[in-house]
């Protein structure tokens, strides 16, 4: 097969594919997390404020899939990357601490991309990543 990419060129989608599915994983991982936490809360409230932010990460991971598709002709194949914990208050802490890390990594690669759909994609799931870590501290201290 002919290779329209310079080895740099090559080394930067490859990078930026191990990315994307690495943001996958973690978009699958919290989706099925936060569905956990959800049973768990105490009350409907915080049970509709996590399907909530649940349902910011399933759009988030649909998008990625289809960025990942887009680049590298294949569907990916989701992994979970870590246990959610058992006890709701440690969840919210895990889930908080993710959320945020998550925002950093996001933007870094949202600043790196030259693609405009990757930037947007990536941009606009750090904000939303921002919000559910918010809401994450909140629900913590309030459990706590």
């Amino acid at each position: 097969m002919y290779n329209y990419y310079s080895r740099e060129q090559q080394n930067a989608v490859d990078q930026l594919i191990k990315q994307i599915k690495q943001s996958i994983d973690g978009e699958y991982t919290a989706i099925k997390c936060y569905e956990k936490l959800a049973r768990m809360a105490p009350n409907e409230q915080e049970r509709e404020r996590i399907l909530e932010i649940r349902k910011d990460e399933i759009k988030h991971f649909t998008e990625l899939v289809k960025l990942y598709s887009g680049i590298y002709g294949r569907e990916p194949k989701p992994e979970l990357i870590e246990e959610c914990p058992d006890a709701y208050e440690l969840g919210l802490e895990a889930a908080l601490i993710d959320e945020q890390n998550t925002v950093d990594r996001y933007l870094t690669i949202a600043d790196q991309s030259t693609n405009t759909a990757v930037k947007q994609v990536f941009t606009r799931a750090a904000k939303d990543e921002q919000q559910h870590a918010v809401w994450f501290l909140y629900l913590w201290i309030k459990n706590k």
